[in-house]
């Protein structure tokens, strides 16, 4: 199964990017996993935060194929421990090709990309930074990753 996390913005802290790097190189040992950007929109000051929205969405569609499975990283999701994760991503893997995550802006999704998703998850009912929450999503699928593989990574 393909994996692919699209999110919206550049992730401007380093060490935060240095830690995205090290967790998507180990999941690409399990499965092939990439990372896409959304470039943030220019000048958005004059903007409602429904038309960003709106503009960040149909830039997140574009990269959304018709086959795909799309999971909204949400804070109104399912929360799931992350064990939980791990049995969730085993029956997508038996039953999808493509399984695509997606990181919103800083206001969230419009309703063309709430109307394609097929599920949201929640991390946290915590607040985090889109920045973080990247860093979050990808040790997440990494732990999952181990403990499919029955790895010592999680303690349970």
């Amino acid at each position: 199964m393909k994996t692919t996390l699209i999110w919206v913005g550049k992730t401007m802290d380093k060490r935060i990017v240095s830690l995205i790097d090290d967790y998507a190189g180990r999941i690409v040992h399990y499965m092939p996993f990439q990372t896409m950007t959304i470039p943030d929109l220019k000048s958005t000051k004059s903007l409602l935060q429904s038309q960003q929205k709106d503009m960040e969405g149909a830039q997140i569609l574009k990269y959304i194929q018709a086959s795909d499975y799309v999971v909204l990283l949400d804070e109104r999701g399912t929360e799931r421990r992350s064990v939980e994760f791990a049995k969730w991503l085993t029956q997508k893997n038996m039953s999808t090709r493509s399984l695509v995550f997606v990181i919103g802006g800083p206001y969230g999704f419009s309703d063309a990309v709430y109307q394609r998703a097929n599920e949201r998850i929640s991390l946290s009912s915590m607040t985090f930074s889109h920045q973080m929450v990247r860093l979050f999503f990808v040790e997440q699928l990494y732990r999952a990753c181990t403990i499919i593989k029955g790895e010592p990574y999680h303690h349970e």
